[in-house]
Formats: C-alpha cells, structure tokens, sequence
C-alpha cells in the first residue's frame, strides 16, 4: 500500500512539473513573439522623451498616411459588411451549381501574398493592363491612386465578415425567417427584423477583423499605390520608408499609432465577447 502511494505521488509530482512546463513554454512563446516587440516599439518610440514621439507622429507626412489608412480602413469595412453579408447569405441559404467553387474562392485572400494582388491590379486597371483603355476613356485614375489602393484593401480582407456572418446563419438556422414569411413578411422585412439581429455578433466581429486588416495591410498597397509620401502613403508603408530612411522615431512612432489601434480592437472584441456570454447566459440557463 505504501509503494501504491509513492508510486501515485510520483506520478502527481511528473504532472505537476510537465504542467508547469507547459505553462512556461507558453509564457515565454508568447512573451518572445508578441510581448518583447511591443515592448520594443514602445521603448524606442518614448526614448527621446514624449515630446518629440508626439512631434514625430504629428509631423505632415506622418499624419497624412496615418489618415488615409484610416480612410482605407473604413472603405473596406463598408464594401465588405455589406457585400460580404449578401455572400454569406447566398451561401448558406441557397444551393446552387458553383457554390463549392464560390465558397473556396472566398478564402484566395488567405491563399495569395498581397504583392501578387497589387501586381494583378496593375495588370487590370494599368495603362497597358487588360482594362486599361477602359479606365483612361472614363478619365478615372485606378492604379498609383486611391480607387486602387481601395480596391487592393477590400480584396484583402474579403473573408473576415462572409465567414463570420456564415457561421451565425448556420447556427441559428432557416425556422425564424420561414415562421417570418408565413405570416406575411417581405424579405426585406424579414432581414431587418429576424435575420439582422441574429447576425449583429457576426456582423461586428467581421468588420473588426476586417479593420484589424486593412489597417496592417502593406504588400498589395506598396505595388498598386506608388508609394508617394504625402499622397499615395499609408501608415505601413510610411513605417518602411521611415527606417530606410534611418528615421527611427518616425517609424516607431508611426508603429506605435498601429499597434494602438489594433489593440484597441481587441480590446473591444473581447468586451463585446464577455457582454454577448453575459447576455446569452441566462438564457441558456432558462
């Protein structure tokens, strides 16, 4: 009995130290590829005091690209909520010949490096491109300007709200929406009564992945736009301009403006999570 229960504490004490094994290897991954670089940025953004990290990101140049991220950013979530939501519509809600097909071409983005986007949008929509003489006729400029780089950003962050929004009509299903259309309701009456407020959850973490995205998005934009600094310039791309510049306050405090507001996105998504699991408890206890 006695040698049971050394052999039963040995085997407690190999758990104990293989959990915290486990528990360090984490920390430290983590700690090594997330924390030490925003600690990183944020040490060399602060080492010439906050004054000039708050002079290097209001300067014109810097401002300017961080803007129009921004405006690429919101460009993208609008295009892609809303078409993104009548994909994910058409594929769960309907059958049809393609639908595999259409399906696995939602996830491309996943699948091809942003320079082969920015590279096949020059193709398109450039002087020589296969739509060229198209674009000039209209007068409207595509590539090296900002009706290309939108287009780039928008291709790249398709998938966020289509999957999302996807996962949601699965879940909660056809019998609201069939109950709504016996009893009278237009399809667009129905969507914005029954389906719209299903799809909120999905609706909101789409558009902030697709946020998260666009905001971090490089390789399509630095081939379609140019790169013009004051003009054609993100907030990425000014960050890789800076350090080849050897402007290092400059590009950690640009850094610094990114990673904030990614943060700040996460920080939302996991309060909107925890509020959802909240709302959604009592429920599933009823």
């Amino acid at each position: 009995m006695t040698g049971q229960h050394h052999r039963v504490k040995r085997r407690r004490t190999r758990d104990r130290v293989a959990r915290w094994g486990l528990y360090a290897s984490v920390v430290a991954y983590v700690g090594v590829l997330l924390v030490a670089p925003v600690v990183a940025i944020l040490w060399g953004a602060m080492r010439e005091g906050p004054v000039a990290f708050v002079s290097s990101l209001f300067m014109r140049d810097s401002l300017h690209a961080l803007y129009l991220s921004i405006v690429l950013t919101v460009i993208a979530v609008v295009a892609n909520t809303a078409f993104g939501t009548l994909v994910a519509w058409v594929l769960t809600r309907d059958r049809f010949r393609g639908r595999n097909l259409l399906s696995g071409l939602v996830d491309v983005p996943f699948a091809i490096s942003p320079v082969i986007v920015g590279f096949a949008l020059i193709l398109l929509f450039g002087p020589k491109g296969w739509l060229g003489p198209i674009v000039q006729a209209t007068g409207i400029k595509v590539v090296f300007a900002l009706p290309g780089m939108a287009i780039a950003t928008i291709f790249v962050s398709i998938p966020f709200v289509i999957r999302e929004v996807g996962l949601v009509l699965d879940q909660v299903g056809e019998d609201q929406e069939q109950a709504a259309y016996t009893l009278g309701a237009s399809a667009l009456r129905t969507f914005l009564l029954v389906t719209l407020p299903n799809i909120r959850w999905g609706l909101v973490y789409g558009a902030l992945l697709t946020t998260a995205r666009a905001l971090g998005e490089f390789g399509a934009i630095l081939v379609v736009s140019g790169g013009i600094a004051g003009l054609s310039e993100t907030g990425t791309m000014f960050v890789f301009r800076a350090l080849d510049d050897r402007r290092d306050l400059a590009a950690y405090s640009m850094s610094v403006a990114l990673a904030a507001l990614s943060i700040g996105l996460i920080a939302i998504m996991d309060y909107l999570r925890r509020r959802r699991e909240a709302a959604e408890g009592p429920h599933l206890q009823r």
